[in-house]
């Protein structure tokens, strides 16, 4: 046929999309998943089929004529997560661009309106295709009309025949309409007959044809229950024929020559595509609408040599990359298998861990003169550590260089990074290795694979530098970069290589009191329920304590009755049940999460635990520990806090922990430059009782200890952005009050109100907010139209500046304090950052000059119109120092 019509099922392929493809964002933080693999899709579908016309439909949001058949059509959706609404909009616009005519109706739904116009399409004479995830569209295909089915992931398409479906089911097209019948949807909430799936469904349609047909002849079915089922569900399932029925004549005022295909609008396609940083995609454009993509990494460069010594090759080099090759951690007595160093300008050499010369290797990376760039160098400088060589001159880490640019992606894979720069790459590390059980180790991997990934990997570090750096610089977070994110990889390296002495018995101990307290709180469990039941089963649980006990009913689930801590936290007081259950899991976490957790993690060569501390995973700019995560070691309960007896200061030393005291309120202050918070801080009042005396209108003095602990929740509630109704269930009051608390903190502290909104509208007006030290985070959903999106983007607006400063100063401090006591040549170690908390291993006769250290360089780490305070103990363990 000389016409071919390609009919795309918009709502279908987006929401396919946003679920096969993980969570991608640009270095703005704009989400583009969904739009990636819908433009995707549809450049593959045009490709595959070179159509002259082209539409897509959309659903609008909105019930439609089926909600009036049946009220709960649609019912069971699950809310469209934030992330996959945002793009909505923009790929609208991409449409746009591409000059595709978009069709959509708050009546009827796509299915309808691609039906529709394949119908019509078909009887012009056109080859039609339906693109689509949805086997909804089987029933419209026919002679001239074929479906285009969308299958794993994002990449295959089949094309759906009348005899592809003849085939594949032995019925008609339109008979997949009296199947549907039957069988219901779920993702719909259509009913159907109970108990009839696809296969009894196909059965039956095979015979009958029609569902008219069937129960016409009910008395030729087979199968007692599937006749009663057929009997009771009789209405259903012509309503769910009805419902899932599509409907072939909506009216549409265009004619059909309205979808002929056009030439792109290429210009602002190019322009939403590098926006996007959808690069393989501006690699399909005509070539003069690519000049912007910057050169690809060629594998031509991926060349190698194995050698078996290093000395010459850095002759007279000003710079080289490097990374050693290893599959665990030298603290674990686990040895590197190689060493791959690039020089500036020339290929990869690898040589042998074993045949290194650590004389000539400690020559080289401790000269000065010589620039060190890697990627995850804090695992390279770990190694050199262990062989008491220092990294001098490390001038750039791909990571750490992308997080500062982007610091809400979720993966800084090498590949991925060069993906989205050079629109091109070799492979994920994943890819190399696999993962899960099957997943491999490099020793494993072929020699020529295993060099020719980390050849890749060290010439992207030299091709990322050209352009992190200039990105860098024009966002003026470069003093940010060297002085304070690059150094720290060499503090939390080192911090992660000692680690903390850990104290296997006192685990022990407190792991059997925990025990014969969950002993006592099973037994009372029991006996108020009058029977033994599986305390850990939520559905158990809530037929104990909402059908047997009639407690009320807080929540439902899918399930059964909810039973989350929330619902329980609600229903407090109101039975001791209720208490000992909430006791008996705090106490089960303590044990598998804290107890059971640390144990394990104990390294049996050291005695001591090696948390990684990372600082390419928060947004804020935070550090995080992991493995474990010391950062959640509970303090809230006292059961909590004697775990921290366990970590214990090295033989002949003692902890000194400092502590800022309220940061978070001080760095408000500061920003907000609010003479009331400032005045409370100049003259050391408790900020929280000054807090509580504006808020409930009391003299200071005459503060309780409630209203300072509810002063308190504002507070920090102001820190995190936190809305009435957030505040209201954080303190168990009414909404309205919560309101009014926060309405007469902001009207006492009118700084703070001012910089709030100002703050907003910054974010809204530059599309990002930053820290003192200049730290970005790009914040689209500012400009949102749904609601809910643009309050979490104020909210973030709010608090990223606040949360990132903070941050920012803990890290200063931590690589002025790192840095002096190497400086000063002290035996004393920074062993551990928590939130706030930096903890010093001192030996005994430097404890005094470690307290001043800290005191001083953490107090004055940066120049605020507010004084930085730092709270100082010390002790034997975490325990006693805190």
């Amino acid at each position: 046929m000389e016409n071919k019509f390609l009919i795309i099922d918009g709502s279908s392929l987006f929401f396919r999309a946003f679920y096969a493809l993980p969570l991608l964002k640009t270095k703005k933080g704009i989400y583009t998943n969904a739009i990636y693999g819908f433009v995707m899709m549809l450049e593959n579908s045009i490709e595959k089929i070179k159509p002259d016309h082209v539409v897509v439909c959309f659903d609008m949001k909105g019930k439609t004529f089926r909600s009036d058949i049946y009220k709960d059509y649609k019912g069971t959706r699950q809310k469209t997560p934030n992330e996959l609404e945002q793009q909505f909009p923009l790929v609208r616009e991409i449409l746009k661009h591409m000059n595709i005519k978009i069709l959509e109706s708050p009546v009827y739904e796509a299915d309808d309106i691609a039906g529709t116009l394949a119908k019509e399409a078909s009887e012009e004479n056109f080859e039609v295709f339906l693109l689509t995830g949805d086997k909804d569209y089987f029933q419209l295909v026919d002679e001239n009309t074929n479906v285009l089915l969308t299958r794993k992931g994002i990449t295959e398409m089949d094309i759906i025949s009348v005899e592809s479906i003849k085939e594949d089911y032995g019925i008609k097209p339109s008979e997949f309409i009296e199947l549907k019948a039957l069988m219901g949807d779920a993702s719909d909430n259509i009913p159907g007959v109970k108990g009839v799936g696809e296969k009894t469904g196909l059965k039956l349609i095979r015979e009958f044809h029609t569902i008219e047909n069937l129960y016409d002849n009910l008395d030729k079915v087979s199968g007692k229950k599937l006749v009663e089922n057929l009997e009771n569900d009789k209405m259903l399932a012509f309503m769910s024929k009805k419902l899932g029925t599509i409907v072939r004549n909506v009216p549409i005022e265009e004619d059909l020559s309205d979808f002929k295909k056009v030439d792109y609008d290429y210009e602002n396609l190019s322009k939403m595509y590098r926006e996007f940083e959808f690069n393989s995609m501006i690699a399909r454009l005509p070539e003069e609408y690519q000049k912007e993509v910057v050169e690809k990494i060629s594998e031509d460069n991926f060349k190698y040599s194995e050698i078996s010594e290093i000395g010459d090759i850095l002759k007279d080099k000003n710079s080289f990359a490097f990374k050693f090759i290893t599959d665990g951690k030298i603290y674990e007595g686990v040895e590197p298998i190689y060493l791959a160093i690039k020089p500036e300008g020339e290929e990869v050499s690898f040589i042998k861990y074993e045949d290194l010369d650590l004389g000539i290797l400690r020559e080289i990376f401790e000269d000065e003169k010589i620039e060190k760039l890697g990627y995850n160098l804090k695992e390279d400088i770990i190694i050199l550590f262990d062989k008491d060589i220092e990294l001098k001159s490390y001038t750039h880490d791909a990571e750490i260089a992308e997080y500062i640019l982007n610091s809400t992606q979720s993966d800084y894979d090498i590949n991925k990074l060069v993906v989205s720069y050079f629109n091109n790459g070799y492979k994920d590390e994943e890819e190399l290795l696999g993962k899960g059980a099957k997943k491999k180790n490099y020793s494993d991997l072929d020699k020529d694979e295993l060099f020719k990934y980390f050849s890749f990997m060290l010439n992207a570090v030299y091709k990322l530098e050209e352009v992190q750096i200039p990105k860098i610089k024009d966002e003026e977070m470069y003093s940010l970069y060297t002085e304070v994110e690059l150094p720290l990889v060499e503090v939390l390296a080192s911090m992660e290589y000692i680690g903390i002495n850990t104290d296997k018995k006192v685990l022990d101990e407190i792991g059997e009191k925990i025990d014969e307290r969950l002993e006592v709180l099973e037994k009372d469990i029991y006996e108020e329920a009058d029977e033994e039941f599986n305390i850990n089963s939520p559905k158990q649980l809530g037929v104990i304590l909402f059908e047997k006990m009639d407690f009320p009913v807080i929540k439902k689930t899918k399930t059964g009755y909810s039973t989350s801590a929330d619902v329980l936290e609600k229903l407090k007081g109101q039975g001791k049940i209720i208490d000992d259950v909430l006791d008996y899991r705090k106490f089960s976490k303590l044990k598998s999460t804290y107890i059971d957790g640390l144990k394990e993690v104990i390294n049996e060569k050291t005695n001591r635990i090696h948390s990684r501390f990372v600082q390419t995973v928060t947004a804020t700019g935070r550090i995080s520990s992991t493995d474990p995560n010391l950062q959640n070691i509970p303090i809230k309960t006292e059961e909590g806090r004697l775990i921290r007896k366990a970590f214990l200061a090295t033989e002949g030393y003692t902890l000194v922990d400092a502590d800022y005291s309220q940061i978070e309120l001080r760095v408000l202050a500061a920003l907000s430059d609010d003479r009331e918070m400032l005045h409370a801080f100049e003259n050391d009042l408790d900020i929280h009782r000054k807090t509580a005396s504006e808020v409930f209108k009391v003299d200071y003095d005459e503060v309780t200890n409630l209203q300072r602990s509810e002063a308190k929740a504002v507070n920090f509630g102001i820190v995190y952005g936190i809305s009435d109704y957030g505040l209201s269930q954080n303190l168990n009051i009414p909404r309205k009050a919560a309101k009014e608390y926060i309405d007469n903190y902001l009207n006492h502290f009118l700084g703070i109100k001012n910089y709030m909104t100002e703050e907003v509208e910054k974010g809204k007006k530059q599309g990002y907010v930053e820290t003192i030290l200049h730290r970005r985070r790009y914040i689209p959903e500012l400009k949102a139209k749904n609601f809910n999106i643009r309050s979490f983007g104020e909210r973030v607006a709010l608090n990223t500046p606040i949360q990132g400063s903070a941050a920012d100063i803990i890290k200063i401090a931590m690589v002025k304090v790192y840095n002096e006591l190497k400086k000063r040549n002290m035996k004393s170690k920074l062993i551990i950052q928590i939130h706030d908390e930096l903890v010093v291993d001192a030996a005994e006769d430097e404890i005094s000059e470690v307290k001043e250290i800290m005191k001083d360089l953490m107090e004055n780490a940066v120049d605020l119109n507010v004084e930085l305070s730092v709270d100082m103990n010390t002790g034997k363990n975490l325990y006693e120092s805190k």
